[in-house]
């Protein structure tokens, strides 16, 4: 989605809580931070599924931080 719509749309609490769930480090204390959440993002799997002719997967990262500023 874009940064407006995801700063529109996204719940704030439940944005920490996803990341604080995954133990995940990150700066979002505001709504504006929410331009750069996880849910914002389309589904990596997804992405990656329709690239699958072009690509081989390697590995697989995970974040360790999400820091807007």
């Amino acid at each position: 989605m874009s940064r407006s719509a995801a700063i529109r749309n996204l719940d704030l609490e439940a944005e920490k809580r996803k990341l604080d769930e995954q133990g995940i480090i990150h700066s979002i204390r505001s709504k504006s931070d929410l331009e750069e959440a996880a849910s914002a993002y389309k589904d990596i799997s997804q992405v990656m599924a329709f690239q699958s002719d072009l690509v081989k997967i390697k590995v697989e990262l995970s974040p360790l931080a999400v820091i807007k500023g």
